[in-house]
């Protein structure tokens, strides 16, 4: 099949399947050591060509299979979405334990939230192919918030008084985490943790 990644196209879909498994395993391992789920749910997607060829042009870089592997960090995207704060530390501690992969940057959006509000812990990985995905971890409120920001950022017919929209997103954003300390807290206290 021939896409936007040309000879590589195979080699990334193998990447991802391998990345699911592992997650897969790795939730497996959590369940058993903290005796609950702590991963709500797991969604992987490769970057769609569209959206390849948009980012390349904001790098100010040709589109080729070469450059697209080589310098687009999130060409494969995972997300791992927690219930609980400490849980989306805990998932980073388990992938960084795991063997298939070498973390090769984080960035912790938690503590150090953007100015807009946004919130998430990231990872850029690399294979021993040289194969690079992001994973994202975040809490469900960090989830909800982040994809009604994309909806509205990407919207371009946009009536509403966009400062207004962007004033009440960085609200939303700082009422959801104050209520994701509230619910660690209220959780630590359940557990004995406090």
């Amino acid at each position: 099949m021939e896409t936007i990644y040309g000879e590589h196209y195979e080699k990334i879909l193998s990447f991802i399947e391998v990345l699911e498994t592992e997650i897969v395993q790795m939730e497996t391992k959590l369940e058993a050591a903290y005796k609950m789920n702590i991963i709500d749910h797991t969604m992987t997607r490769l970057k769609s060509e569209e959206s390849i060829i948009e980012k390349c042009s904001k790098k100010g870089i040709k589109p080729t299979p070469y450059n697209i592997v080589n310098y687009i960090h999130d060409t494969i995207g995972v997300r791992i979405i927690c219930t609980f704060i400490d849980d989306v530390y805990k998932v980073r501690d388990a992938l960084r334990g795991l063997s298939i992969f070498k973390v090769v940057e984080e960035k912790d959006y938690i503590y150090n939230a953007k100015p807009n509000g946004y919130r998430s812990y990231h990872m850029i990985v690399k294979n021993d192919e040289g194969y690079l995905a992001e994973i994202q971890i975040r809490t469900i409120s960090m989830d909800t918030w982040a994809a009604l920001e994309h909806d509205i950022k990407y919207k371009k017919d946009i009536k509403a008084n966009k400062e207004l929209i962007t004033a009440e997103l960085k609200r939303c954003a700082d009422e959801l985490a104050s209520t994701d300390v509230s619910m660690q807290t209220i959780r630590n206290m359940i557990f004995g943790e406090i």
